[in-house]
């Protein structure tokens, strides 16, 4: 027999990431990285973009130590929950703007998001605030 159309599929999750609706929250395709150790990056993990002369343009957790002549900057939030293996790059999709929650983003061990993390969130359209968890 089918699904009545009537039922609930579903109850949406609340997990507080978003802060506000403005900026719109604007969705795209990143390159991560891939590990020496897989792990599965959660929804919400604040991604860094490799530059510099040793940069290769990809994506990894934000707190993650750079290499020589390398240059991690603060740069997008990733929007779903991706397990990142050991052979290859993993392709996901993340947000480029919003609004987000400091205090809901996921960051490497140790790492705290800095001033200077909240300032190269907010040059490409990602603004932070800190909210009390509801």
């Amino acid at each position: 027999m089918g699904r009545r159309l009537d039922s609930t599929i579903e109850t949406p999750k609340y997990d507080n990431l978003f802060n506000g609706i403005y900026p719109p929250a604007e969705p795209f395709v990143v390159t991560i990285r891939k590990l020496e150790t897989p792990a599965v990056f959660k929804r919400g993990t604040a991604l860094a973009l490799s530059g510099g002369t040793a940069g290769d343009k990809k994506m990894v957790m934000l707190g993650t130590a750079a290499a020589q002549n390398e240059t991690l900057t603060a740069n997008c939030v990733l929007a779903e929950d991706i397990e990142v293996g050991t052979s290859k790059d993993v392709d996901a999709i993340a947000y480029r703007s919003g609004h987000f929650n400091t205090n809901c983003l996921i960051a490497a061990e140790g790492h705290s998001i800095s001033a200077d993390d909240k300032e190269a969130f907010r040059t490409v359209g990602i603004l932070l605030s800190d909210a009390i968890e509801i």
